[in-house]
């Protein structure tokens, strides 16, 4: 129960980050907010995982407060990139490359499906 309440509390700080760069970035013709989000999440992700992954204090408090809360409500294509470096890093090349292709089409795919089936015309 401690765990999900960690989460929880990341997940709220990360929400409210997230919305404060996408309402800085409101009004641009480019998906500026998106874009920031993203690589500021993945480097992020990267720096925690890199330095403390394996640290007691980490997987305890920091893994489910930090990268699954903050990180994962401010953006989860920092999850996807970590996924894919940590497969890479395994020497696991084929499934790396199958990783990124089927997440990128099948996700984009999904959003063009449920827009559709929502009355858009994607």
């Amino acid at each position: 129960m401690k765990t999900i309440l960690w989460v929880a509390a990341g997940g709220a700080c990360g929400a409210v980050l997230r919305y404060c760069v996408q309402a800085l970035t409101s009004g641009a013709e480019f998906p500026w907010g998106t874009l920031l989000v993203n690589i500021a999440g993945c480097l992020a992700i990267g720096l925690a995982i890199g330095a403390f992954a394996g640290a007691a204090w980490f997987e305890d408090v920091g893994r489910p407060l930090l990268v699954a809360g903050v990180l994962g409500a401010f953006t989860t294509f920092s999850a996807f990139s970590v996924d894919t470096v940590l497969l890479w890093e395994q020497g696991r090349v084929v499934s790396t490359i199958t990783y990124v292709l089927s997440s990128v089409a099948c996700c984009i795919l999904a959003a063009a499906l449920g827009y559709r089936i929502a009355g858009g015309v994607a």
